[in-house]
């Protein structure tokens, strides 16, 4: 246990959120440029969180391990946890037609923040919501995604804990 505690108060933790988020991102252009399943306007939002808590992580890991900086981080990267998971959620209840709304094919960011532009083979929306594909365990992509999402946000709760009791 103490080995854990350990891990969640170092560089490391933050070292491993970014490889998690890169392994996410990786994973979701696999299945855009290799297997032809184009992302939708909600799939993107879900890419911009991952993006957002994946650079919070590199930042994180280059700062000083001071409890307040390491507090403020982890609160932020729990809000992009919520944020995964929310998104996720929504997609969830419109591929299973039970979410109220839809997507469309443009992002909806401003112009000052053009991600669909900028980076166009990562965020640019291609599809309508309705479909994601089986990933692990008869999962679906939404499924794992709000299960990835809650997690990362207990995770950083559960490591922000652990900065305000440290003495």
């Amino acid at each position: 246990m103490q080995a854990i505690k350990q891990l969640l108060l170092s560089r490391m933790y933050w070292l491993g959120i970014a490889a998690g988020g890169v392994a996410l991102l990786g994973i979701a252009l696999y299945y855009q440029h290799a297997l032809g399943d184009e992302p939708c306007q909600v799939c993107v939002h879900v890419r911009v969180w991952v993006a957002a808590f994946t650079l919070l992580a590199l930042v994180m890991a280059a700062v000083p391990l001071n409890r307040w900086l390491q507090l403020a981080g982890n609160v932020v990267l729990c809000v992009c946890g919520v944020g995964v998971a929310e998104r996720a959620y929504y997609l969830y209840l419109i591929e299973n037609g039970r979410g109220e709304g839809s997507c469309e094919f443009f992002l909806g960011y401003p112009n000052w923040f053009a991600l669909d532009k900028w980076m166009p083979e990562v965020f640019e929306v291609r599809n309508l919501c309705g479909y994601t594909p089986e990933m692990f365990y008869g999962l679906s992509m939404a499924e794992s995604l709000v299960l990835t999402g809650a997690g990362v946000g207990l995770l950083a709760l559960l490591t922000a804990w652990l900065w305000v009791s440290q003495r």
